[in-house]
């Protein structure tokens, strides 16, 4: 490939080896092509310092959104929680370099405009809010996670409150924030977050939607949200404005970009 491209992967979580043979198989050009990723770059896989080393080394050619794995590896390289037994991060936590790889992640915010058409987010976007609110209130939680990082990544875990209104305030509309744009699968037709159902759709509750089928959901035409997270739906989204990037590579499935220009899907098997 001789023209630039914009890629955009879904969770690496720490699979260095895919990232690597993805990248490959879509011809990627740091000096000539554009990297994006869903958040979740550590966690689960074989490798996140690789990942995480490699991902900073491409500079201003990368972008990325946190994904909910990333934020808990910000808080326990302060301490403030004790690694998930299944995360496969010692090395990173060891590194001499963790401290400046933290602050590298936590100038990455939870929702980005990729262009005129695409907003990128790790989990989704809450039914009721616009694009324009989403990327608004990931603003509010960057400028938290830059001014007081400890206080946020103290207080940020929590499934309460359930339901957002305009009035929420301090840690509490930060964490709802947080958790839908993180967290959220299944949303209630009354718009409460469910987080402990995760499989796939329909739910074991019937009144539980996922969230892109939400009837409060009014996505312009023009528009597409790009997402990862929820590895059990295999990229099987309901409508070509959602596009889903998780398709479980560290589960034992594949890993997919989705090329802008072309709005193909590409992919490598683990």
């Amino acid at each position: 490939m001789t023209q630039s491209q914009t890629l955009v992967i879904g969770d690496i979580q720490g699979c260095y080896s895919g990232l690597m043979r993805l990248l490959e198989k879509c011809d990627f050009d740091d000096k000539r092509d554009t990297l994006y990723t869903v958040g979740d770059l550590v966690a689960r896989g074989e490798d996140s310092l690789a990942t995480v080393t490699f991902l900073k080394g491409l500079g201003d050619s990368f972008h990325a959104v946190l994904g909910n794995h990333d934020l808990h590896l910000l808080a326990v390289s302060e301490k403030i929680k004790k690694p998930n037994k299944k995360d496969r991060i010692q090395n990173l936590l060891q590194s001499d370099r963790l401290a400046e790889f933290c602050a590298w992640l936590r100038q990455f915010p939870l929702a980005l405009a990729i262009d005129d058409q695409h907003v990128m987010v790790h989990a989704g976007l809450y039914p009721g809010w616009s694009c324009e609110q989403l990327l608004a209130y990931s603003d509010e939680v960057s400028r938290t996670l830059q001014q007081d990082p400890t206080t946020l990544l103290t207080k940020m875990y929590g499934d309460a409150p359930q339901i957002w209104h305009y009035d929420l305030a301090g840690i509490e509309r930060l964490r709802f924030i947080v958790n839908a744009c993180t967290r959220m699968r299944f949303v209630s037709k009354t718009l409460a977050l469910d987080l402990d159902e995760k499989g796939t759709p329909p739910a074991s509750d019937a009144q539980l939607l996922p969230w892109f089928e939400h009837p409060a959901q009014q996505l312009p035409a023009e528009q597409k949200i790009v997402f990862g997270h929820w590895a059990a739906l295999n990229g099987h989204i309901t409508g070509d404005q959602f596009i889903g990037l998780d398709t479980g590579y560290v589960w034992g499935n594949t890993m997919t970009a989705y090329r802008l220009e072309t709005q193909e899907l590409i992919c490598v098997s683990a």
